[in-house]
């Protein structure tokens, strides 16, 4: 499994109200294995089960659910088909792909995440892989929570105030936890840090100046909802990526690494694949950490070349964020140019402290664009980021950035 995150996204306002989850599947025993592990999760309650697509399109409107985890391949109506019939009956509901690490499967979950489904869950191959796979179950109910949370809290403050009133206290933001003030003493800053920059939810985060070295790398952290993020990045950066390589850690297994990277070289109409151990990076090129495998980089005479590493999970992600960017400062420093966008967790926190401290810049995804505002969020509470944009903003500003101009 690429990864398995313990918590909900920083900045989430705890809802009362149960999570509603239908789960579709053909394979009886999956079918309950799922249905158990959510129901056991105080924060979820199981509307629904059903062993095809057509039964789930059926019953969206009776049951009523927040989030449908959805199996790809059943009989006589399959995920793909029934996908935008949901989504059709209720706009507003979270689709969460469940698919075995097969390419066809993979190529189908993003796919799927072109045409409406929030995320996916990588399944084990067999029914006894995914009976006793701690990160599947984890994962699985982590981006429940994480998603259902959100669209529930996105239909607008009136359901979330009713709610918390219904269970006696009043509603207040959760806050994220801001990391502890650090002083700028970077010549290869302009001026000093600005005082505050805002961000969704009329929160105030400290932000930097951007360095005044011109980038030489651009590297992007993503895991939840990074596929469409990705997508919308590269293509407006692959203009302007002439003379630096893109490196990017997207939370995700093998064989989707692979598969993504395709994406984005379509994306961006450019060279574009999984990291080789040893391989020289070359501008204009865009390189994905593959899954299950860290990807860092590493200084030598000549250029920067990749390395790929098997060490433990971090942040309980495999590949992480944290050490690519680590590996960027020492590689780049100031001519280092970072990236957040949406995702669960915390990962790429600590990462972009490291790209600040050498002098580089860092850009976070904002809370309203992204799909869960765990890692952007942990970013931004920082203080490091030079600026918190929508996913809208964040593609025309690298390219800007890329060609000298930081306005």
């Amino acid at each position: 499994m690429a990864f398995a995150q313990r918590s909900v996204s920083a900045g989430a306002s705890p809802i009362s109200d149960p999570i509603k989850v239908m789960v579709v599947d053909d394979a009886v025993v999956i079918r309950g294995l799922l249905t158990r592990w959510l129901g056991e999760d105080k924060g979820i309650k199981v509307v629904g089960s059903h062993r095809n697509g057509k039964m789930a399109v059926e019953d969206i409107e009776k049951s009523n659910p927040d989030v449908v985890v959805l199996d790809i391949e059943m009989p006589e109506m399959d995920g793909m088909t029934a996908l935008p019939l949901m989504l059709a009956k209720k706009r507003d509901l979270v689709v969460i792909m469940a698919s075995t690490l097969t390419r066809r499967n993979a190529e189908i979950s993003l796919k799927a995440l072109s045409l409406g489904a929030a995320d996916y869950v990588p399944k084990p191959e067999s029914t006894s892989e995914v009976t006793t796979s701690v990160d599947f179950r984890r994962e699985l109910v982590d981006k429940v929570k994480a998603l259902g949370t959100r669209a529930i809290r996105m239909r607008g403050p009136a359901r979330t105030m009713r709610a918390e009133t219904s269970a006696g206290r009043t509603a207040q933001p959760v806050q994220p936890v801001p990391s502890r003030p650090t002083t700028d003493t970077r010549a290869s800053f302009r001026g000093a840090a600005q005082p505050a920059a805002a961000a969704a939810g009329g929160r105030k985060f400290q932000t930097r100046p951007y360095s005044s070295a011109r980038p030489r790398i651009l590297a992007i952290g993503s895991s939840t909802g990074g596929p469409q993020a990705l997508q919308e990045v590269m293509k407006e950066v692959g203009t302007a990526m002439n003379d630096v390589p893109v490196v990017i850690t997207q939370h995700m297994p093998p064989t989707f690494t692979a598969i993504l990277a395709e994406h984005m070289g379509k994306a961006a109409l450019r060279p574009a694949k999984e990291g080789e151990d040893g391989e020289m990076l070359k501008p204009g090129n865009i390189y994905v950490a593959p899954g299950g495998k860290h990807m860092v980089l590493e200084k030598e005479a000549g250029g920067v070349k990749i390395r790929l590493t098997d060490g433990p999970p971090v942040n309980f992600c495999k590949p992480a964020v944290d050490p690519l960017f680590d590996s960027v400062a020492k590689a780049y420093g100031s001519a280092s140019l970072a990236v957040i966008l949406t995702g669960m967790g915390h990962d790429g926190a600590d990462g972009v402290k490291t790209i600040s401290a050498g002098g580089g810049s860092v850009i976070t995804q904002d809370e309203a664009s992204s799909v869960v505002w765990g890692m952007p969020g942990a970013a931004a509470a920082t203080g490091v980021c030079c600026d918190i944009l929508p996913l809208k903003d964040i593609g025309p500003k690298i390219s800007r950035i890329l060609k000298g101009n930081t306005r």
